[in-house]
């Protein structure tokens, strides 16, 4: 068992669109599949979006459940798909959906170093260039590092 908070395994591309809410089910979906998340951390990260929208900029969304949702969360785990069709996020556009599960404080640390990954839009066209969930993952590999 790895303790890689991403695997390759939970990184997809999708070449047609999906709704905000296919986007949402899928990445709970691949958390839960890890076991990470309980049935319950989908509906959470629709409580959280409907407080606060978790679009991030530079065509990125970053789905999670709401605080009170913590027990919900088994283990700290990543879900990283690409829809090249688009994600209409409630009116930005999106193309990558970063379903993210943080047991503890352990969110914060993950959260950061996805936005740094994404605050660079030479990695951003890199990721967006990737041919394959495999070039993906490997693109995206500095996430597991501690």
């Amino acid at each position: 068992m790895s303790d890689d908070v991403l695997t390759r395994d939970r990184v997809r591309i999708h070449p047609e669109a999906a709704t905000q809410d296919e986007a949402m089910r899928e990445a709970a979906g691949i958390l839960e599949d890890a076991g990470a998340v309980t049935a319950a951390y989908y509906g959470a990260m629709k409580d959280r979006e409907q407080t606060v929208s978790t679009y991030m900029g530079n065509e990125l969304a970053i789905p999670h459940g709401t605080n009170e949702a913590k027990d919900e969360i088994l283990s700290s785990a990543l879900s990283l798909v690409r829809y090249d069709g688009g994600v209409d996020w409630g009116g930005e556009p999106v193309r990558f959906v970063v379903g993210i599960a943080g047991k503890g404080d352990e969110h914060l640390e993950i959260l950061s170093r996805i936005a740094i990954l994404f605050s660079d839009d030479d990695d951003v066209a890199r990721l967006k260039g990737a041919s394959s969930a495999d070039e993906l993952f490997d693109l995206l590999a500095s996430v597991n590092e501690t």
